[in-house]
């Protein structure tokens, strides 16, 4: 038999120690899969003395990154430490010592995902990096190689586990934002700076990949429209629930006649939507393409094994590529120019939910600023507040407009005499 492939881990963390279990519970069926053994030779940690589960003893770690880089007798480099700039530096060495780099960082990726696959590619090495979207869900895979006749035009998903457990949790208990937080940061779920999820940094990352690999183009984090959840309120939730609607933090990337829409933001779809019915830390991903039509990809997002199957998964392909000879040919530049539609051009319905004042006139000032912005209502309900004697809450959803009317529209309500606040308004995903 051939000698093992030989592999150096970059981090031990959860997704680090993941994929060391896949590797060492599953040897007889990749060295069945694959031809050759493959071996754990080194892996790199912050600190040699951290408490570690007792099977990983049989590990050789070192807190010397170059002894990994530059260990010639090393094939591939799998890459779970996260982290950006100093990752980067590490990736790129690998790839000048001739490894095969496995990653599941997307955040590197979205940074520098097109300047790393331009090396790799340069220097015949493979990059692979399925892990760093959706988790478990071989999302990238599907886009790249099952659906590569086709010509997609939508993709649309629940790529972060964090916030759609918070959103779970806020609709079917009635609960708040901060206490869904406090169990989600208690659980696991939620780091401890919670930042990047609820405010759509993490999915934002994620479709910029997504959408550079769907549509060939260049999307970078810079390029796509962000909104998160730490404004959405159990109130809000609570008019979706009764207008029949589901809230999610949804990711967007649609390309219409050439033009690119990419955006992240909370949205609330119908609930017979597909999408609506995804639940607690699960992903979704729907792809749309013009011969295909619509299809989903379902399943864990996060968690230690199921990030670790992916990444075991990009290493069997790695492992055969070696075996073929034909490593680093699998980077494409893009084809197109990214051209991204103006807000002017971006349309949808809108939830608003507005506090008023309650008495006469004000219903025909609030009607006559949405009439002369030619926005029509397609539902719309009045309520007293319970805790403002003097006001009033009308809750609406209007027909489709454009992004830049409903920016105008709100701008002009909060400067309106009849309007004490404009207390949120919301994408609405179109039913049909």
């Amino acid at each position: 038999m051939e000698r093992a492939i030989q592999i150096g881990l970059l981090g031990l963390g959860t997704v680090g120690t993941g994929v060391a279990s896949i590797i060492k519970q599953h040897q007889e069926t990749l060295s069945h899969q694959i031809g050759r053994p493959i071996e754990i030779k080194r892996a790199f940690v912050k600190d040699l003395h951290k408490s570690r589960e007792p099977w990983l003893s049989s590990l050789e770690l070192t807190e010397d990154v170059n002894a990994i880089i530059q260990d010639p007798s090393i094939d591939v480099v799998i890459e779970v430490m996260g982290g950006i700039d100093e990752t980067y530096q590490y990736v790129e060495r690998a790839l000048k010592e001739k490894k095969h780099v496995i990653t599941a960082n997307k955040d590197l990726m979205a940074e520098y995902g097109s300047t790393l696959l331009h090396k790799a590619n340069d220097l015949h090495c493979d990059l692979f990096y399925e892990a760093s979207v959706a988790g478990g869900i071989p999302i990238i895979r599907t886009i790249t190689d099952g659906l590569s006749a086709d010509k997609l035009t939508k993709i649309m998903g629940i790529v972060n586990g964090t916030t759609n457990y918070m959103l779970t949790k806020m609709t079917e208990e009635k609960r708040t934002f901060d206490d869904v937080l406090d169990e989600a940061q208690t659980l696991g779920y939620a780091e401890a700076d919670p930042t990047a999820d609820v405010d759509g940094l993490d999915a934002a990352r994620k479709m910029a990949i997504l959408a550079t690999l769907a549509f060939s183009t260049q999307v970078y984090i810079s390029d796509v429209s962000v909104k998160g959840i730490r404004t959405v309120s159990d109130i809000d939730l609570s008019y979706c629930e009764r207008f029949g609607y589901t809230m999610k933090l949804i990711g967007l990337a649609q390309k219409d006649e050439g033009q690119l829409e990419v955006r992240v933001e909370p949205t609330l779809l119908p609930n017979t939507h597909p999408l609506a019915n995804v639940h607690n830390e699960y992903n979704a991903v729907l792809v749309e393409g013009e011969a295909m039509g619509e299809s989903m990809y379902y399943g864990p997002g996060a968690g230690s094994l199921p990030t670790a199957t992916a990444v075991v998964s990009d290493l069997v392909t790695v492992a055969k590529n070696i075996q073929r000879r034909v490593h680093g040919m699998s980077y494409q530049t893009p084809m197109f120019q990214t051209t991204f539609k103006q807000e002017n051009e971006i349309q949808s319905p809108y939830f608003i939910r507005l506090h008023v004042y309650d008495r006469a006139g004000t219903f025909a000032a609030i009607t006559t600023l949405f009439a002369q912005h030619d926005v029509s209502f397609e539902r719309l309900i009045q309520l007293p507040l319970a805790d403002q004697q003097e006001q009033a809450e009308v809750v609406l959803i209007t027909h489709t407009t454009t992004v830049a009317i409903i920016k105008e529209l709100v701008a002009k309500l909060k400067q309106l005499e009849a309007v004490a606040d404009v207390a949120s308004y919301y994408r609405v995903e179109q039913k049909g």
